[in-house]
Formats: C-alpha cells, sequence, structure tokens
C-alpha cells in the first residue's frame, strides 16, 4: 500500500508491526504482546490523523493511488456477474473515460454511468485520467434517455479532475455537450442518486451530477474548481493550493452544511481504500435505501423534487 505524506507515522507504525510478526515467525519467540502494543499504537495514531485532516489533505486521500474507482465500485455493489457495458454515443465515438451501463443491485435494475480513472499509465492516459470529452457525456445522457424509458432508476458515479480540456473537446462542443445534459437531467422521469466517490471537479463533475440525491464519500471533494487551478489564477502558482483547498469550502462537511449534498456516506478509518468492501457496502446501502423511497414518487412529483433542490441553492440579494 502507498502512503501520503501525511500518512508516514502509520506507515513506520506498520513497518515496526511487521518486523514483529517476522520476528516472532523466525526465532520463534513469542511477539503477541509487543505485535498488540504495536496495533493499538496504529489504531490511536490512525484516529488522530484520519480525524483531524485538513481539506488539502483530504483531497490527497481522493486521489490516492489505491483508492477504488468507478469500475471497482460497480463490481463491488452489483449482483455477479450482472452489470452489461453499453457504448457509444450514437454519434461521434464511444469515449472510455464515460462508462455506462445496465446492472442489478440485489434483484433491482439500475443504470450505472460514471466517470473512470486508470490506474497504470497506459491506462491513464486511456481513460484519460477520468477526463471526459464531449461524446462522454452525450453517451451518459443516450443512457439516461434509455433509463426514462423503461422507468430504471439512474446511478451516477463521479471521480473526475474535469472535463477533458482538449482542442478537439471544444471543437466537437465540450460546453454544450455539458450545459445539454444539465438541462436533460432536471427533466428526466425517473430517479437520479449521484454519489461523489473520489474528485468532484467543475462541470465535468455536475455534466452526470443533477441528482434527486446527491451524496459524497467521506474523504472526496467537490467544487467549481480544483484547488491548484484555484491557486494558479489567484496566486500564479501552485504553491497555495491548501490555502485555496481552505478557501474553496470543498470537504463533505462542507458541502452538507450549504445544502450542496443530502448526506456523506461513511468510510472506513483511513479511506475507502483500506476496507473496500465495507465502503462498497455503505455505497450500496444508500442507494438501495433511496431507490426504494422515491418509487412512492410519481415522475412529476420526480422532475419538481430535483428542480427545487437545485433552484433552492446558493443565496442571492435583490
Amino acid at each position: 500500500m502507498e502512503y501520503l505524506d501525511f500518512e508516514q507515522p502509520v506507515k513506520e507504525l506498520m513497518d515496526q508491526y511487521q518486523k514483529c510478526s517476522l520476528v516472532g515467525d523466525e526465532s520463534g519467540v513469542d511477539m503477541k504482546l509487543a505485535c498488540s502494543q504495536i496495533e493499538d499504537k496504529i489504531e490511536e495514531t490512525k484516529k488522530n490523523i484520519y480525524g483531524n485532516l485538513t481539506p488539502w489533505q483530504r483531497v490527497q486521500l481522493s486521489r490516492h493511488p489505491d483508492r477504488p474507482y468507478t469500475l471497482d465500485v460497480i463490481k463491488g455493489i452489483v449482483d455477479e456477474n450482472s452489470f452489461l457495458e453499453l457504448h457509444g454515443d450514437r454519434n461521434f465515438a464511444d469515449d472510455p473515460a464515460m462508462i455506462g451501463g445496465l446492472a442489478k443491485i440485489d434483484g433491482q435494475s439500475v443504470m450505472l454511468i460514471g466517470t473512470q480513472k486508470g490506474r497504470t499509465t497506459k491506462e491513464r492516459q486511456y481513460r484519460r485520467f477520468g477526463m471526459s470529452n464531449p461524446e462522454g457525456y452525450r453517451k451518459a445522457l443516450r443512457l439516461m434517455k434509455l433509463a426514462e424509458k423503461f422507468k430504471i432508476p439512474v446511478i451516477t458515479l463521479v471521480d473526475t479532475p474535469g472535463a477533458y480540456p482538449g482542442l478537439e473537446a471544444e471543437e466537437r462542443g465540450q460546453g454544450e455537450a455539458i450545459a445539454r445534459n444539465i438541462i436533460e437531467m432536471t427533466t428526466l422521469k425517473t430517479p437520479i442518486i449521484t454519489i461523489i466517490i473520489g474528485e468532484g471537479a467543475s462541470g465535468g463533475a455536475l455534466g452526470i451530477g443533477v441528482g434527486n440525491k446527491v451524496y459524497m464519500l467521506e474523504n472526496t471533494w467537490y467544487s467549481v474548481i480544483a484547488p491548484e487551478s484555484c491557486s494558479s489564477i489567484l496566486w500564479r502558482n501552485w504553491e497555495h493550493k491548501e490555502d485555496a483547498a481552505n478557501a474553496l469550502k470543498l470537504t463533505p462537511n462542507d458541502m452538507l452544511r450549504e445544502k450542496f449534498i443530502d448526506g456523506i456516506i461513511e468510510e472506513p478509518l483511513g479511506g475507502a481504500h483500506y476496507d473496500q468492501p465495507t465502503t462498497f457496502a455503505n455505497v450500496k446501502k444508500s442507494i438501495l435505501a433511496n431507490i426504494k423511497a422515491f418509487k412512492k414518487f410519481t415522475d412529476k412529483e420526480l422532475v419538481t423534487q430535483r428542480q427545487d433542490k437545485f433552484i433552492a441553492m446558493g443565496q442571492f440579494k435583490g
């Protein structure tokens, strides 16, 4: 497992624990007490570190290389072998940065849509680091419309540093594609549940983020701009990214306080990568609870609830 800079005390204790176990195995000496004391120290240290994370540290955790990505989450929450990925926007191409398809969660049919990053260098290039082109947003909209036709709930999983900023994306109408998705999602006649599972940046996130309910995993962020980009605009360099993270109010607690999201999904101590099955169980529980609740809504009530939710955001002075 990789450790971030602020996690080094945990790494040092984990190394001590491994050495303690190794000495016991090789020498035959009973090291259970010593190892148990180190385990207790690890738990205490983790609570101290992860219970007092700064906004920038939470941003770092959301980008942890071992953190589960969209396809990992899908595999962890759907019924075995039930995910059928659908491809293409029926206009230009298939976008590997935006994935989607039909699946079942405890027998309930759903349409899953999300941004997918890559782990290896080759895969990161293929997925463009989770930054979608216009055809990705158009594919997502096509799948949403398909779900609406068959009255299937839509689940969107957001983990993107933003929409792809390349020349070809602008040539094919990046802004129009995102704007179209936002408009269409406000009137979609089926439940939409959005979960920020990693990074939620800018229009790249909002293009699949207009949900009846919007949730964030505990160690994620959601903002109009990334801290580094904000720092580069205001201070002309990236050195003030921590100050920018503080000022942007991008953590789940900030978002919940301002009523931009509806809830925070708990992660295991240390982050989702420490115990992925527990993370998946928490996500699955939230999804199923919301699907059950929205079954009581009519099409008109679904649309009205979603629109009222976003219209109520922000403060305005006459």
